[in-house]
């Protein structure tokens, strides 16, 4: 017999366990179909793991720099265990794995583990959107649901030529199971992903090289938070190379292993060389081998379109997270759960636009952002005004040993709506939250620096530079 559901969710990312948890909320039946574990790239392969990572490069670079706040470590001291680092992420990851298991359990949704596809009409129903389950013991199961809501996520993009191979090529998720430290790397993109990778494999003490086909770094963000970034980690001796042309007919490994690779740059041809290469250029959706064939749910670019509410061209059936491109970040994909649950219970959710969805970078230092960066307000037409507080002036960054990076604020000169935040300092992604709320309650940057901001806080940076972009900052 097929198990029946008010909302079937294949999936079970971010995205998709959120939009169940909506659903179960609501009092409907609901399964997700994961042909992995619960919790998707986010939790396994992605933002928990590598945010591990981080913390651990973070702690590991302090104990280094423990002089420079008065605390002698004997030379030697302080090591590095990679093995204990990788034991921590792992740890993390489990923990929260069982938390979310639990959760499932408490709102009573179904877990299904195997590999799910979507069948046409058939005996079980009139219309496509049914599930064919294969177990993991080969056998078939079948899921009949009212509303299907397809979040099957992404994964990583490789390059014509260079093929991951897991040690040579090595993609990220490849890069979160390494069992000791290459002496180099070689990172191919300059995104978030690989800047995130440069920063901790160099804290860790890797030899980092970043190759950017763009003109620099980030190049989403706003080009003075690019560009800060980037003094931050060629001072910290982390070598970036932009506008490179990648060869990637000339790769080769060495005589010892290492790999080598040529590029064009503005000023000649080089040879890039390192113990491994960490291929960083975005992220695929996971479309193929799903059964899309089976409806009528059109593609583009690779992606599934969807209109505002995240359905497909067939209304019953919705589509969420990376699987529908846009802002491929976990918090995106639960909110676009909740708005298709909502759509489908019969309401009609507030949709957020995309450059309205705080975007987190968890380097050293830390980058959030909010909005509109400066380049894009002034391409559609704003007069702006701008207020930009450095974090030295704020005495919580120069307790903390962090001064680096600074709060930008950008508004509408004739409204006072705020158009963009951007941040880039210690703790920035805890900080951009404020920011994205005075947004949604349409507050004006003065409204916002009104708010009393306690000190000594990194917080008051936020508050200073919204009073900044009327000349009113007191601390810059």
């Amino acid at each position: 017999m097929a198990i029946e559901v008010d909302v079937a969710v294949l999936g079970g990312g971010p995205g998709g366990y959120t939009a169940a948890i909506r659903a179960a909320q609501a009092g409907k039946s609901v399964a997700i179909v994961e042909m992995d574990k619960l919790g998707g790239t986010c939790l396994h392969r992605g933002c928990i793991p590598s945010k591990s990572l981080l913390r651990s490069a973070e702690v590991y670079a302090t104990l280094l720099n423990a002089s420079a706040y008065g605390i002698d470590i004997a030379e030697g001291a302080a090591s590095l265990n990679f093995g204990g680092v990788q034991q921590r992420k792992e740890k993390t990851v489990d923990q929260l794995y069982r938390g979310l298991q639990s959760l499932m359990k408490k709102h009573g949704i179904q877990i299904i583990n195997g590999r799910g596809r979507i069948i046409g009409p058939s005996i079980f129903s009139p219309r496509s959107g049914s599930l064919a389950v294969e177990l993991p013991d080969g056998e078939m199961e079948s899921v009949v649901s009212a509303n299907l809501i397809i979040a099957t996520g992404s994964r990583p993009r490789s390059l014509p030529g260079l093929t991951p191979d897991g040690k040579h090529i090595l993609t990220s998720d490849d890069a979160l199971k390494l069992d000791k430290l290459p002496s180099s790397m070689l990172i191919i993109g300059g995104g978030v992903i690989g800047v995130e990778w440069a920063s901790l494999l160099h804290d860790f003490g890797v030899e980092v090289t970043i190759v950017e086909a763009g003109t620099r770094l980030l190049p989403g963000e706003d080009t003075e938070v690019s560009a800060e970034i980037a003094k931050s980690l060629r001072k910290r001796g982390v070598r970036i190379v932009t506008s490179a042309q990648l060869h990637t007919d000339t790769y080769r490994t060495g005589d010892e292993g290492e790999v080598e690779i040529s590029a064009t740059l503005p000023e000649g041809r080089v040879q890039l060389t390192a113990a491994q290469m960490l291929l960083s250029v975005g992220r695929m959706a996971n479309i193929e081998g799903i059964g899309l064939e089976n409806t009528d749910i059109r593609t583009s670019g690779g992606f599934i379109q969807v209109n505002e509410y995240g359905q497909t061209n067939e209304p019953h059936i919705y589509a969420i997270g990376d699987v529908i491109g846009g802002v491929q970040l976990a918090h995106a994909a639960a909110h676009e759960g909740i708005n298709a649950v909502d759509h489908l219970l019969g309401g009609r959710p507030s949709q957020v636009p995309h450059h309205l969805i705080p975007r987190c970078i968890y380097s050293r230092p830390e980058i959030a952002s909010y909005g509109l960066t400066e380049e894009a307000a002034l391409s559609k037409g704003y007069d702006i005004k701008t207020g930009k507080i450095p974090f030295q002036a704020i005495g919580k960054a120069v307790i903390t040993g962090h001064p680096e990076g600074f709060v930008k604020v950008i508004a509408d000169r004739e409204t006072n709506d705020l158009l963009g935040i951007h941040i880039i300092g210690g703790h920035a992604t805890d900080m951009i939250a404020e920011g994205a709320l005075a947004s949604v309650l349409d507050a004006t940057p003065w409204e916002v620096g009104q708010t009393i901001h306690p000190h000594p806080t990194l917080s008051e940076a936020l508050g200073e530079a919204m009073l900044a972009v009327d000349g009113k900052s007191l601390a810059f």
